[in-house]
């Protein structure tokens, strides 16, 4: 199973270890499987930009980006380099190990887990 670290730039949210990620889900799915709080306005199908995050280590273990992913970034509150949208980091090996951060949500109006 794969190893995914959830931190948050909100410090008053623990980060969280995911240790049973599985090869073919999304990071996203992920977060919604552990009750992790990730905005998600369009349901997951790279149509808006509330699942935001920063893929700090690991990126080698997702999907590469798509143009489409980039154009919706782009929209992001703070997009950085390693900006990507949750909905399209699909994990790619069963023994990744990945460390992500969720940007700040309590600006986003969107669905929420």
């Amino acid at each position: 199973m794969a190893i995914v670290k959830f931190n948050f730039e909100d410090k008053s949210i623990d980060p969280v270890t995911v240790e049973n990620a599985e090869e073919g889900y999304s990071l996203l799915e992920i977060t919604e499987e552990n009750d992790i709080h990730l905005n998600h306005n369009c349901g997951g199908v790279c149509a808006c930009s509330t699942c935001h995050i920063y893929v700090e280590k690991g990126e080698e273990y997702l999907e590469e980006i798509s143009d489409k992913e980039e154009d919706f970034i782009d929209r992001a509150i703070n997009p950085r380099l390693e900006s990507r949208l949750g909905c399209q980091c699909i994990i790619l090996e069963e023994d990744a190990e990945i460390e992500v951060t969720i940007p700040d949500q309590s600006r986003i109006i969107g669905h929420e887990h």
